[in-house]
């Protein structure tokens, strides 16, 4: 699929705080913990807990919440496909709609039980 102006600023403009509960909900039913997606959206952003935690109270939009991070310098390991945009072939001039899908990629991955260290890309040596 292919990712049009208007998909990227409907994105950019929503809530990070009401999206998290969903996210948080998805992997409590999967056994998961709110430590478990905090530390992966801590790797993604560079936010400690302080920064997240007042980013979710402000109820910044995913633009404030993208251009306030320190994107991952592996960032452009997370490939694959998340509801239905293959992450790899999003043009660079929507790069806050990468950004929000690689985020969820991560997430889907806890979700699914993969391996924390496997989430948590790390250059091979």
């Amino acid at each position: 699929m292919k990712v049009t102006a208007e998909k990227n600023e409907k994105v950019a403009n929503m809530i990070f705080a009401s999206i998290y509960p969903l996210y948080l909900n998805r992997l409590v039913k999967n056994g998961k913990t709110k430590e478990e997606l905090d530390q992966v959206i801590k790797w993604y952003t560079g936010f400690d807990q302080d920064a997240l935690q007042a980013l979710i109270d402000e109820k910044a939009t995913f633009r404030t919440f993208f251009q306030k991070a320190n994107i991952h310098p592996n960032e452009y390991m997370i490939k694959g496909v998340v509801c239905g945009y293959r992450i790899e072939e999003i043009e660079e001039e929507f790069e806050l709609y990468k950004q929000c899908r690689q985020m969820e990629k991560l997430i889907d991955e806890l979700a699914k039980g993969r391996k924390m260290e496997k989430i948590l890309r790390k250059e091979k040596k």
